[in-house]
């Protein structure tokens, strides 16, 4: 008997423990502004994982998607942040950014003070410098965080987070971005994280037309790009692009090459990020001969209608260049 009493004394101090422990997980309050392609999947992450989230945008049918998955929204934007712990935003540039934030109706009137504001939008870092040092001024604390991962990063959970802030920042932020990611990495100071990100994208964007120029120059020899494919994914030319996103199409299954380029991350958003690449290196005067022509090439590929397509759509460029 006294066995029995021991044992279901010690099943109910598990029980309590395993309650105590969801109450200290549980939950942040969130705002979340901007549900795009990126944004939406994001939100519904945060959701899953129990985090009280209200979320915005300016499209419905986007903020019901959210909802049906257990957000809340409001009409306004105002509403949504007055009593958010993290509000983050995922928005198109950065004159988007600084209306949303700072504008005269801005939701810098509306945060709460030691709220901490996490921007994972692709912008340049001078505007986030000049965002965090506007909303510190003001009691709010900021961190730039944009992603690198596609729709299908944000969807899985599986993005990598490049941050720029403090480091008692970064440490607040983590466990609220660990539910979106797999890789949170802290790179500096405010704007340090657009850094990352432009030097990350300016690299991706040289890599997938290198390996689009490959495949095609394979395929205008007799090879067969499934075989290419295979030979260089396990030789020295292996690369993300080639192994996980091949731009062939009926290489690989579930990549936009194999669904007429659509989905995925657009021609037009990896033109813009690489004007913010060449934007970067102008400031610092850094020599980028290879993201200058990557940008060129993608500037030209959007100007002939394939803005809306995936970037890896470039490897159609090569083909008509023949």
């Amino acid at each position: 008997m006294l066995d029995d009493s021991l044992l279901s004394i010690t099943y109910c101090r598990v029980f309590l423990n395993i309650i105590l422990k969801k109450q200290e997980n549980v939950m942040a309050n969130i705002a979340f502004i901007g549900l795009g392609n990126m944004g939406g999947p994001m939100a519904i992450n945060l959701v899953k994982a129990g985090h009280q989230v209200c979320v915005f945008d300016l499209s419905e049918q986007a903020v019901a998607h959210v909802v049906e998955q257990g957000a809340t929204t409001q009409s306004q934007a105002s509403d949504c942040v007055k009593d958010a712990e993290f509000i983050i935003t995922m928005l198109p540039a950065g004159k988007h950014v600084e209306a949303v934030l700072l504008s005269e109706n801005g939701l810098i009137n509306h945060i709460a003070k030691g709220a901490l504001v996490i921007d994972s939008s692709t912008i340049d870092s001078a505007t986030s410098i000049n965002v965090g040092t506007v909303l510190l001024a003001q009691g709010i604390n900021f961190i730039d965080a944009p992603v690198s991962g596609g729709v299908g990063g944000a969807t899985a959970g599986t993005l990598s987070f490049m941050v720029g802030g403090s480091e008692a920042d970064f440490n607040k932020a983590k466990p609220v971005l660990d539910t979106m990611g797999k890789n949170v990495f802290h790179a500096g100071d405010h704007g340090a994280g657009q850094v990352a990100k432009a030097c990350n994208n300016m690299l991706l964007s040289v890599l997938m037309l290198a390996t689009s120029e490959a495949l095609q120059l394979g395929i205008s020899n007799g090879l067969d790009p499934s075989v290419l494919s295979n030979i260089m994914s396990k030789s020295s030319g292996s690369n993300w692009t080639l192994d996980v996103y091949n731009p062939c199409p009926g290489v690989m299954e579930n990549v936009p090459s194999s669904n007429d380029y659509q989905g995925g991350f657009m021609v037009d958003l990896m033109a813009k990020d690489l004007g913010l690449a060449m934007d970067t290196a102008l400031k610092s005067h850094s020599s980028t001969p290879m993201g200058a022509l990557a940008r060129s090439l993608y500037a030209m590929h959007a100007a002939n209608g394939n803005g809306a397509k995936d970037f890896s759509s470039a490897f159609n460029m090569f083909n008509q260049l023949k």
